[in-house]
């Protein structure tokens, strides 16, 4: 008798000592930029001060917010200026290709010209993959983009990103020329209203 009483108190302190502790979740890793002092090839190397935390938002090295986040909707959203900038990428890939960072520069140079102006980075991709596969797969794209705009001094603070996965095609087919289009990340040039 003694026996399962003291067994029974073995499983209820296991079962509690699991549930106090829980599952161990994994933080996803974080998009490093240059600090925001830094200028192309001025020496510092990419992530001296800013990190891009959980869902984008702009992070210190402790975690807490390093700036506020401005709201798209007190903008004027332009989206015909950068049209021909939109970048294109591979399957599957959140890497900004070298036939690609021309398209990069002219955004990086047009924000320079504008210094009023702040950028929307969209992430799209094709149909396939899962719902929220493709949700963070165009997270990725869209903060490689803000990275590569970031290692060309421009300041991450007037960059907002947004993923859309695959909920908004630019091309409605369902063959790989199609995929080839969706999978993108456009620029919204934003002007204060």
């Amino acid at each position: 008798m003694k026996l399962n009483q003291i067994n029974t108190l073995l499983v209820l302190g296991l079962a509690l000592s699991l549930a106090v502790t829980g599952c161990r979740t994994k933080h996803p890793d974080v998009t490093k930029l240059p600090d925001r002092g830094a200028t192309a090839g001025s020496g510092k190397t990419p992530g001296e001060g800013e990190k891009i935390g959980d869902a984008g938002k702009p992070t210190d090295a402790s975690g807490g917010l390093s700036t506020a986040e401005f709201n798209v909707d007190d903008f004027n959203q332009d989206r015909a200026a950068l049209a021909a900038q939109t970048v294109h990428f591979d399957f599957d890939s959140s890497v900004v290709k070298a036939s690609e960072k021309a398209n990069v520069e002219a955004v990086a140079s047009a924000l320079k010209s504008d210094t009023a102006a702040k950028l929307l980075i969209e992430g799209h991709c094709d149909e396939r993959g899962t719902e929220e596969y493709n949700r963070s797969l165009g997270e990725r794209r869209a903060l490689a983009l803000r990275e590569s705009l970031a290692t060309l001094s421009v300041d991450p603070m007037r960059v907002k990103t947004i993923s859309y996965g695959e909920d908004k095609p630019a091309d409605p087919g369902h063959d790989e020329s199609a995929w080839r289009k969706n999978r993108r990340g456009e620029f919204v040039l934003l002007h204060p209203k």
